[in-house]
């Protein structure tokens, strides 16, 4: 049913009749009455025979039928910080397209579970277990859409670039918050924050932050060891964790590349000062 409404809606832009595209697609009309109607089955074959009357390609015409009305998410071009310093190789372009593309597949994967099981993505589980996920699909758009490459399984940093540097991806519906990290590192980091609709699942990053911060041990350092701990209500251990000092979550909020002021408002945050903070900062001030 969903596939013959996506057939009829393609045809119906096209400004082609039933009796046309049944002609162009090698069969009768009737047929093609029945398949968008939803009482008819097809094969393969037919599918692709009515994409190809559609001048559309099969990957097309299906995303047509299980996609959703509402326009995914889109960054706002505004709110980029164009002169925030980013790690060597990769630009705001690239940034935003990564961004975008996160944006679209958390749509599919909402839509999917909504159709099935009435319910989004974030219903099913834990707020930190889908900030995980959106972290992992923002990592791998990266690695696809940009010259930073994953690095490898479980490996520190998430990404790679040819130049040999590296960054640690990770997301949060904090606005603002510092790094956390499994590993307390030096290197670049991206801390990307994200606000989800309860309904649709869907999610947009409202704000988006690139450092390079001191590593755990090393002089000046910018993450602190805050252990490892039982959680008395659930009786799970945490695994290790760094979290940046109060200079590292600075460093951070200077380094905003991204930053949607009509979703955050940033004028009663506190940070601390740093000595030559970058002029493109929206804390500069």
């Amino acid at each position: 049913m969903l596939i013959g409404q996506a057939v009829r809606r393609l045809r119906e832009a096209a400004g082609l009749s039933q009796d046309k595209l049944a002609t162009n697609a090698g069969f009768t009309y009737q047929h093609l009455s029945a398949i968008e109607n939803g009482k008819e089955n097809f094969t393969i074959g037919i599918l692709a025979d009515l994409a190809a009357a559609l001048s559309v390609d099969v990957p097309r015409l299906v995303d047509e039928a299980y996609g959703d009305a509402q326009p995914v998410p889109l960054v706002k071009a505004a709110c980029f910080i164009r002169q925030a310093v980013l790690p060597p190789g990769l630009n705001m372009k690239q940034v935003a397209a990564a961004l975008n593309e996160t944006h679209k597949i958390i749509r599919l994967l909402n839509g999917t579970l909504r159709r099935v099981a009435g319910r989004p993505l974030p219903a099913f589980i834990q707020g930190n277990n889908f900030s995980g996920i959106v972290s992992n699909i923002l990592c791998d758009s990266f690695s696809r859409l940009t010259p930073f490459k994953h690095n490898h399984a479980q490996r520190y940093p998430d990404l790679m670039s040819k130049g040999g540097v590296g960054l640690e991806v990770k997301t949060t519906i904090r606005p603002g918050k510092g790094g956390e990290s499994h590993n307390g590192h030096s290197g670049w980091h991206l801390v990307a924050c994200f606000a989800a609709d309860a309904t649709s699942g869907d999610i947009r990053f409202v704000h988006v932050m690139f450092s390079e911060l001191i590593g755990h041990g090393k002089p000046q350092a910018d993450w602190k060891y805050v252990g490892s701990h039982v959680n008395a209500a659930t009786g799970s251990q945490r695994t290790e964790t760094y979290t940046t000092t109060p200079v590292g979550t600075a460093k951070l909020r200077h380094g905003t590349a991204y930053l949607d002021t009509d979703l955050v408002n940033i004028a009663r945050w506190r940070t601390a000062a740093l000595a030559n903070p970058p002029p493109s900062s929206p804390f500069a001030q």
